[in-house]
């Protein structure tokens, strides 16, 4: 392959990537999020066999199930691409990324999908201690396949625990790999996204559900208790974000730079509140700063030296493609804890359910965590560049060179169709669920059967 369509193939590797783990990161933090709200169900149903729990713990055990299944359908084609189109990346870290994606297939895919199954099939069949029993391991097997990948892609971000052996990467401590710098802060940064994801979810469906004055006992309760969990998600993110936020200024301070537009090394660092980056300038326009606020955010002194982009030559990410998501993402933080405050305001004033224009914001809420995951991970990803691992190899190092670019772009197009078709399929399937009326045995009270 010569040069030009190297350069070819590398940009077109990087779109398809980008392009499929955006959508397959769409449907995992619904699905944590969801199993940890199902499992508080499943013991109220355990406690008390209530009909209307009942009936709102069946109904959100089919949306899971489904949004599981297409979650796992389209995550599928990002295990293909590390041998097809990143085959460099792959021979380079294969010692050491294969373990983390082997641990969650074995010990995690395998126990959320074995409870999944007797969570859907087993009423009637199973007693109520064991029900939710397999939703509380549903739950626990998603937040622990969340932890195995966040371990490959941290150790991506911060590699530890191995030693360089003939150019490449190998295992000399597992657990230091495993509890790299950056593992903890990702995994309670991202498992509590889910939670907030998930929660939105199920609130902003509760609402279409009161809107519509379809199954009102299911859809109150669900919504007063997605309310409670996006609430409390919402305000922990700010310590989680934080913790990560530390990190990366310890780890990663070229990342830290390009998400605040620092490029001048100083003491007493400014947070930025607003501004608008100018790459070629070098220099942020329009800038809204507090002064000191990022050198005691990362430091936990205000007086302390933060790092500025021009200390790192050209080894930088790019900076709009790295700024404008995390601000964002930012800003949708601080706009999810407004409007759990004011939903909570409302349910104590008693006019929670019946405020429309409260239940539209909810359903109009609803994507916008979706989003923030993705401009969360852009922010991430984007930030590493231009090192794949990071420090170790460069991205444009590690594309395969026998895939030419025409082959990229045809199995990106029919990646395009065949998530459409996923999406649609999904987005109908929520639609008829939300439509339906209970079917009888849904809302008759199961008795404590033996398992």
């Amino acid at each position: 392959m010569d040069p030009q369509q190297l350069e070819l193939a590398v940009v077109l590797a990087r779109i398809q990537f980008a392009f499929t783990t955006a959508f397959h990161f769409l449907f995992p933090p619904i699905t944590i999020g969801m199993s940890w709200i199902i499992a508080g169900l499943m013991y109220r149903y355990w406690r008390t066999n209530d009909e209307v729990v009942t009936r709102a713990a069946r109904l959100w055990i089919r949306i899971f199930a489904l949004t599981f299944a297409v979650g796992v359908a389209s995550g599928i084609a990002l295990e293909f691409q590390f041998g097809a189109n990143w085959a460099a990346y792959s021979r380079f870290v294969g010692d050491i990324f294969g373990a983390p994606l082997a641990a969650e297939v074995v010990f995690t895919f395998f126990l959320e999908s074995t409870f999944l199954a007797m969570l859907v099939l087993g009423w009637g069949r199973l007693s109520r201690g064991v029900h939710f029993l397999s939703a509380v391991l549903v739950a626990v097997g998603a937040t622990l396949s969340a932890f195995w990948i966040l371990v490959a892609n941290s150790w991506m971000q911060t590699p530890a625990g191995y030693t360089m052996v003939n150019g490449r990467p190998e295992l000399a401590s597992f657990a230091a790999a495993v509890f790299n710098p950056s593992t903890l802060p990702r995994f309670l940064h991202t498992v509590d996204a889910c939670l907030m994801t998930g929660a939105f979810f199920v609130l902003g469906l509760s609402a279409i559900l009161l809107l519509r004055r379809r199954q009102r006992e299911v859809a109150r309760l669900s919504f007063n208790i997605a309310l409670l969990v996006a609430f409390a998600a919402s305000v922990l993110q700010l310590g989680a974000g934080h913790f990560h936020a530390v990190q990366v200024a310890q780890t990663q301070p070229e990342k830290l730079a390009a998400f605040e537009g620092l490029y001048v090394t100083q003491a007493h660092a400014p947070l930025l509140i607003f501004g608008i980056p100018d790459p070629a300038a070098r220099t942020v326009h329009y800038a809204i700063k507090i002064p000191g606020m990022l050198s005691w955010l990362a430091t936990g002194d205000p007086r302390a030296v933060v790092r500025g982009l021009n200390d790192f030559g050209d080894d930088i990410p790019p900076i709009a493609l790295t700024f404008y998501p995390f601000h964002l993402m930012v800003a949708f933080g601080l706009y999810f804890i407004g409007v759990t405050l004011l939903g909570l305001f409302l349910w104590w004033r008693n006019a929670l359910h019946d405020n429309r224009l409260f239940l539209r914001l909810a359903i109009v809420t609803l994507p916008l965590p979706l989003l923030t995951n993705e401009l969360g991970w852009i922010a991430a990803e984007v930030g590493r560049q231009p090192w794949i691992v990071y420090r170790l190899m460069r991205t444009a190092d590690a594309v395969s060179i026998t895939v030419p670019p025409a082959q990229i772009a045809i199995s990106l197009g029919a990646f395009a169709v065949v998530y459409s078709v996923l999406l649609a399929a999904w987005i109908a399937f929520i639609r008829r669920e939300l439509h339906r009326e209970p079917a009888p045995e849904s809302i008759t009270p199961q008795p404590e059967v033996s398992a």
